[in-house]
């Protein structure tokens, strides 16, 4: 079984900055795409930003030259730089990752969410 845990959520001004990290655990022979997401209150879960294997990279427009996403496919783990955040950027954020595990099975987790909070 694959777990995915999030860390670094928190409360901040707005412009301020604030890094994600989601690292990826269990019984994994390979480790494809892995992305963001997050929900805001009443609102449906939506793609953040999204990065390869080969480390192609793509972004939602709302965030795009503010968000930059990373990887280390050493330690499975994805980033999420948050630059520049405005109050519509709070949301409970999510981490996806789509792979294969040691049996060749597929697999598709996500983690349990962290939140984000842009307020003053």
């Amino acid at each position: 079984q694959v777990q995915l845990v999030e860390s670094g959520g928190g409360l901040v001004q707005p412009g301020g900055s604030l890094r994600l990290s989601c690292a990826a655990s269990g019984s994994i022979l390979r480790v494809y795409d892995m992305s963001w997401y997050r929900q805001a209150p009443g609102k449906q879960r939506e793609l953040v930003a999204v990065i390869t294997y080969g480390s192609s990279t793509n972004y939602a427009d709302s965030v795009k030259g503010r968000f930059t996403i990373s990887r280390d496919s050493a330690k499975n783990t994805v980033y999420l730089q948050m630059n520049s955040l405005k109050p519509e950027d709070t949301a409970v954020y999510y981490c996806n990752a789509d792979g294969a595990d040691r049996e060749y099975r597929s697999f598709h987790a996500w983690g349990q969410g962290t939140q984000v909070t842009v307020a003053s």
